[in-house]
């Protein structure tokens, strides 16, 4: 096989004012634990929300959200008020506001549970009247512009749909993951606003909603690959295509024996790989910690005719006393805007916890990613395959 050039992966650096934060996690941090983020000085006088490892922004507060805390303090907004990318809760800590916190995040939600704060499992579409049937008069929603255009789009739809008329939106994002159009285009259904704040790359803008309609959410996308019919819905990874990495991945173990054995796809995604084994006869178990990949896994099962459950769960937190003869993941490296490495060595001790004996664990990565130490705590290693930046690993745990 050829080799190509490593990948190039910017690991984290100190923070500088508006850029992509850095945020260094303590080593001796245990993944699950949850506790008050750190917040940076403009927003002191505050009360710290709570944050865990896999929320964005941890062990900090994320760049936007800051600012858009800023501002609404700023404006003295106060009383109901529905944050459609809460992550751990900051809005809860502004003076007279009372917190309505939606989320998609596993991790995010298990934070928002622990403050006690009153908060929904959602994605962008979703209707929220009944959890909250009258509508908050102050929309709060930070833009995930990292997650592509179609995202992006479906949560100005969202808000527009979530604000009533005459009801304003905190418009939340990144002048380098497209804010400006994004803002345009909110501006276009909204029929009023401005950018009020900016931060170095951070802006908030300010809508008021007009009577009107609402703009329609993007259409889900999808493919055929590996005898399956796989739906990706916006702001899923790999929503078009099958991403290098699981290809490769799917192709090195195209002669793996799965039939009647128990396999978990852990951060499935679109569902590919789970639905990939289903299809050769596994008793295949899904799991991801973004209720909108979990809603495009399940999707993809459908439309494949195939059968296997769906578990939205923070790594393996909601997978009880389950326990797995393969485990096959493209475990995710960034939360947000950064490279974060301790949602993957979770995904590795996840594997410890979750195989059996004589069960095998394999995995792909980016060629720099340093997971082989962590690895070798289970079992000896094995390199499968070198190809195109990627490398496949297994190890199997001793029976």
């Amino acid at each position: 096989m050829t080799r190509r050039p490593r990948q190039k992966i910017r690991f984290q650096k100190p923070d500088a004012p508006g850029r992509p934060s850095a945020r260094p996690v303590p080593s001796d941090h245990p993944y699950a634990e949850v506790r008050p983020a750190l917040l940076p000085p403009r927003l002191e006088g505050l009360a710290a929300p709570l944050t865990k490892s896999g929320v964005r922004g941890f062990p900090g507060i994320d760049d936007a959200q800051a600012l858009l805390a800023q501002t609404m303090k700023k404006d003295r907004v106060r009383g109901e008020v529905l944050d459609l990318s809460a992550m751990g809760g900051l809005l809860a800590s502004l003076p007279g506001v009372t917190l309505r916190a939606v989320e998609g995040s596993a991790a995010a939600l298990g934070a928002l549970r622990a403050a006690g704060l009153d908060s929904e499992p959602a994605v962008p579409g979703d209707p929220l009247t009944g959890r909250w049937p009258e509508r908050a008069r102050t929309v709060a929603l930070v833009l995930a512009g990292d997650r592509g255009n179609a995202y992006a789009a479906a949560q100005v739809a969202w808000a527009h749909a979530c604000t009533p008329p005459g009801g304003t939106l905190y418009l939340a994002g990144d002048r380098d993951k497209g804010f400006d159009r994004y803002v345009r285009q909110a501006g276009a259904a909204f029929g009023a606003g401005e950018t009020v704040a900016r931060d170095g790359g951070m802006r908030v803008a300010r809508l008021v909603r007009r009577p009107g309609p609402t703009p329609p959410l993007p259409a889900p996308e999808g493919y055929e690959a590996y005898g399956v019919t796989v739906v990706g819905g916006p702001g899923v990874f790999s929503a078009a295509r099958p991403d290098k990495a699981t290809a490769l991945l799917l192709d090195t173990l195209a002669d793996l024996e799965v039939e009647n054995r128990d396999l978990l796809d852990l951060g499935c995604g679109t569902g590919l790989i789970g639905a990939w084994a289903a299809r050769r006869g596994a008793r295949a178990v899904l799991v991801d910690g973004d209720l909108a990949s979990v809603r495009s896994a399940q999707a993809t099962l459908h439309a494949s005719g195939l059968s296997g459950e769906v578990i939205h769960s923070d790594v393996d937190a909601d997978l009880g006393e389950r326990t797995f003869d393969l485990i096959l993941t493209n475990p995710p490296f960034h939360v947000g805007r950064g490279v974060v490495l301790d949602v993957a060595r979770e995904f590795m001790a996840a594997a410890a916890r979750r195989l059996r004996p004589g069960g095998t664990l394999y995995l792909v990565a980016n060629e720099p990613l340093p997971y082989e130490r962590d690895l070798a705590a289970l079992g000896a290693v094995s390199e499968r395959r070198r190809e195109g930046g990627f490398k496949i690993l297994s190890v199997t745990r001793p029976a």
